[in-house]
């Protein structure tokens, strides 16, 4: 005989309330646990709070950090946190040798969210890291790599990752791999993470974090430097979430065929990428001195050490490498609607150091002075002359701030008029915000870069 089937206990997709809970978490731009016009304040206070400096030293003086006498790779003496190593490209559009970050173990970004009063509320910290230009700026509740949390560092543990990892684990919101800079890192993740407890679930506030509402972080997203890459990654996961008005069921192009597009993208890209000795990027106008690895034009980026004391970090004082870009971005989003619905211009942009050799990257990203006048990318100068009237968003952020020095773009946002070039490269596609929005639930489509402009967008009131 065959025994009866236990019955099975189905349970709902997703939480239906979610996107009405989240719109009223948006709405609320005030604050009411620390009211928004007191952040300020409130990081100047965590700054002071805190012995921070920073400073270049020579690489013979990066305790711990060596370079390897045959491959001359700059690594850890630990064997862990990351390596400095080479990396060969061939592309269809040149060939060039070049410094690359691998760091192959996951990290976790995680964004823990509560209700307050009825109104979701998020855990954010106030985090120094070495290559900020202000040197504290608000992270998410955990921002580690797997060697930080798994103690390598022998230093006191990360706070509050026993919501993300373990029996204590919160509820899932959003949990996805996405990518970091595919020009600096090697096939680099990490794991995006928002994590809800219940109202009566014991939190302790320590000291360096906040509870903020969407809206006031929304508002925090306006200022210069202040919410980190980690944070802005993060939040762009909600984005599914966070439809704007309109028939979100519509858009210009549909899904398949646009994935089909992208899909196309990827299959025909001509780009091979290998890893090299580092010592083998000397072949191709890379140089080591003693305090920094550059170019000899020096364009691009260099390779340099720093000396850290930060007294609020799991380790009060170490060295490292950092990566310093030559001159300020521009990352600019082109905007339009069609039929009522709000749509972005993305470009499918090929970096050699993500997995799938292409992801959905902004219309534009560039530093325009490692361009000549004749090679400029395309809709660079008609973002850079757009308007006021059509600039929608412009601020100034840093990139990560643990792995690069003094990384800054302008961001921005601008609204498409009938200058806007006809007949856009092949490489351009138009997405409905919710078309861009539901890729996020998959990991690497949508680059680091695109992803911090659609949280940005979403911030617009």
């Amino acid at each position: 005989m065959t025994a009866p089937a236990r019955p099975v206990a189905l349970r709902v997709c997703e939480d239906p309330g979610l996107p009405a809970r989240l719109a009223r978490s948006a709405r609320e731009r005030a604050g009411t646990l620390l009211p928004t016009d007191k952040v300020e304040a409130w990081l100047r206070e965590r700054r002071e709070a805190h012995p921070f400096r920073v400073e270049r030293v020579p690489f013979a003086q990066a305790d711990g950090w060596s370079f390897d006498e045959t491959t001359g790779n700059l690594g850890h003496r630990s064997g862990r946190f990351f390596t400095v190593e080479g990396l060969r490209v061939d592309a269809e559009h040149g060939r060039w040798r070049q410094p690359i970050i691998r760091q192959p173990e996951i990290g976790i970004l995680g964004i823990l969210m509560r209700d307050v009063d009825g109104v979701p509320h998020f855990l954010l910290q106030a985090k120094m890291e070495p290559g900020n230009p202000n040197l504290l700026q608000l992270s998410p509740t955990v921002q580690a790599t797997r060697s930080n949390f798994t103690g390598v560092h022998r230093g006191a543990p990360v706070r509050y990752l026993e919501y993300f990892a373990g029996p204590r684990r919160g509820r899932i919101v959003a949990d996805v791999l996405q990518s970091e800079h595919g020009s600096w890192f090697y096939r680099k993740s990490n794991r995006n993470m928002v994590v809800e407890v219940d109202t009566d679930a014991e939190v302790p506030l320590a000291d360096d974090f906040c509870w903020l509402t969407l809206g006031q972080i929304h508002e925090l997203l306006a200022r210069d430097n202040t919410v980190n890459m980690d944070a802005r990654t993060v939040l762009s996961c909600l984005a599914p979430f966070l439809s704007p008005p309109g028939p979100a069921e519509q858009a210009l192009t549909p899904t398949a065929e646009l994935m089909g597009w992208l899909t196309g993208q990827r299959s025909t890209r001509d780009m091979e990428v290998t890893r090299i000795p580092l010592r083998e990027t000397e072949a191709e106008g890379w140089h080591r001195g003693p305090d920094e690895i550059a170019r000899t034009d020096g364009r691009y980026f260099g390779v340099v050490a720093v000396s850290v004391q930060a007294g609020s970090r799991e380790v009060s004082g170490w060295c490292q490498p950092l990566f310093a870009p030559r001159g300020t971005g521009v990352v600019a989003l082109v905007v339009r609607e069609f039929g009522g619905v709000p749509h972005v211009l993305l470009r499918a942009r090929a970096e050699p150091g993500f997995r799938g050799v292409v992801e959905l990257g902004p219309t534009v990203q560039c530093v325009p002075e490692n361009y000549d006048p004749g090679d400029r990318p395309p809709l660079l100068d008609w973002v850079l002359s757009a308007d006021p009237s059509r600039v929608r968003y412009d601020t100034v952020h840093s990139e990560e701030g643990g792995r690069f020095l003094d990384a800054v773009a302008r961001y921005t946002i601008v609204e498409a008029d009938a200058t806007l070039p006809a007949g856009l490269p092949p490489d351009f596609a138009w997405f409905s915000v919710p078309q861009l929005g539901g890729l996020l639930r998959h990991e690497h489509y949508v680059s680091v870069q695109a992803r911090t402009l659609l949280a940005c967008l979403n911030a617009l009131p």
